[in-house]
């Protein structure tokens, strides 16, 4: 029994244990090299005192870009939720490095005055001797969780980066439609006084009160679309109570001198960085270890050995052993093999289509980058300008009696129109430069649309 004892002192030494982090380090690591913002799974009462605080201490201050990323990898109840996976396959990895442990029988049997016990012990030595495939298996599926979970995260971080920039750009569209529309009012008033004076037609004054009208409108269609983009913040955020009353700047930030240029070493890269591509990656050899597994179970089925002890009344002791095989004669495991083999098959296919797809999202998202940057460009450097220059000679050909003070208004009106516009381009660059920069190092900008 000495060598046996020694067997399972290994074996014990051997099996893997629960760790304190859960395996989730290296998922708060790539988080934070991709984003720059820390992220948390809440498991105990303190860890969530302390997510509270930070998140009320962000909340304190209007809130920028980063702050609202970090907010929601904080706090997001579904993030929450998908971090649980990681420790549901570090679970079944511990479970995998366990061996199932030896099975006791024990008989009482009578014939007449005569008893007879019959003692067996019976050890699984197949799951023994396939513990280390097993779990090789299974710590590839840890891989793969850490690197969905991962890239959650970092859809997240995307949807809250880009519902930022849309509600700020809300805030300004509208403080500019509450422009327009004052000048749509004080235009509409002017009409009115001089057509009630006989200097204005009927004509002239419907169309300035009917563009009154429609600017009513289109600030009440401002109105909703600023409280929509706040309340998709909220979500994202997983924010309730007096914290949805957080404040935003007033204005987007402003364009970088001049847009970051395709390398040609950036679809590379993204082949190395981008969490999907990972977790193909891992999802396939996990399927190659799962079809090891499979080719050696293939032809038995079950090997176990038995020690027996059995005592009879007036009799010695009987001791011995015995090893059972189940040979599967109906079932050489060939549909096993075949499925597993497919089943990777199947996984190398979808590796292959998720690298492909990578490589061509850089270069289209790079595209929308470079396309909104020129745009937003034009806007500021171009047109507004030319709309100040022109309401700056309209102002003054009025302060000369050379233009009417209606002339004055409608430019006004079609200034704010160039600045909203430009204000929507700036919004555009900076999703779309949010779009390209999770193509490039997360995963696929589609995914969760």
């Amino acid at each position: 029994m000495k060598p046996l004892a020694a067997v399972l002192v290994l074996l014990l030494a051997g099996c893997a244990s629960l760790s304190e982090d859960a395996r989730f380090s290296e998922v708060e690591r790539a988080v934070q090299e991709r984003t720059g913002a820390q992220t948390k799974w809440v498991r105990a009462q303190t860890e969530a005192d302390s997510v509270r605080a930070r998140v009320n201490e962000l909340l304190a201050k209007p809130l920028g870009a980063q702050e609202v990323v970090q907010i929601a990898l904080l706090h997001n109840p579904g993030l929450q939720a998908a971090y649980a996976e990681v420790g549901i396959a570090e679970a079944d990895l511990v479970q995998a490095s366990r061996w199932s442990g030896p099975r006791f029988s024990f008989a009482r049997l009578r014939r007449g005055d005569e008893l007879e016990y019959d003692r067996s012990v019976f050890f699984d030595v197949l799951g023994l001797l396939t513990i280390p495939l097993s779990v090789r298996g299974e710590e590839a599926r840890l891989a793969g969780a850490q690197s969905r979970a991962a890239s959650e995260a970092l859809r997240v971080a995307l949807e809250a980066r880009k519902a930022w920039f849309e509600a700020v750009a809300a805030v300004e569209g509208v403080r500019y439609a509450m422009q327009v529309k004052e000048a749509a009012e004080a235009s509409a008033e002017l009409a009115r006084r001089m057509a009630a004076v006989g200097n204005f037609s009927k004509l002239d004054q419907a169309r300035e009160q009917a563009f009154y009208a429609e600017t009513t409108a289109q600030l009440a269609r401002a109105r909703q679309a600023q409280l929509a983009a706040r309340e998709r913040l909220v979500r994202v955020m997983g924010l309730w109570g007096e914290n949805v009353a957080y404040r935003l700047p007033e204005r987007l930030p402003e364009l970088p001198k001049a847009p970051k240029e395709l390398g040609t070493d950036l679809e590379a890269q993204a082949l190395a960085q981008r969490l999907d591509v990972q977790a193909a990656r891992r999802e396939t050899e996990a399927l190659a270890r799962s079809l090891d597994l499979t080719r050696a179970t293939r032809f038995v089925n079950l090997v176990d050995f038995g020690l027996h002890s059995n005592s009879e009344t007036g009799k010695p002791p009987q001791r011995g052993w015995e090893i059972e095989l189940q040979l599967p004669l109906f079932d050489f495991g060939g549909a096993r093999n075949t499925r597993a083999e497919r089943l990777y098959m199947q996984a190398v296919s979808r590796a292959v289509e998720t690298a492909v797809q990578a490589r061509s999202e850089v270069r289209e998202t790079y595209a929308a980058y470079r396309t909104a940057f020129d745009l937003a460009r034009h806007y500021r450097d171009e047109i507004v300008p030319l709309r100040k220059r022109i309401s700056e000679e309209v102002l003054l050909r009025y302060n000369g009696m050379l233009a009417s003070v209606f002339e004055l208004l409608a430019d006004s009106r079609e200034q704010v129109a160039a600045i909203n516009a430009y204000i929507e381009a700036q919004r555009d660059f900076w999703m779309a430069e949010s779009d390209f920069q999770m193509a490039l190092t997360s995963r696929s900008p589609r995914e969760g649309r």
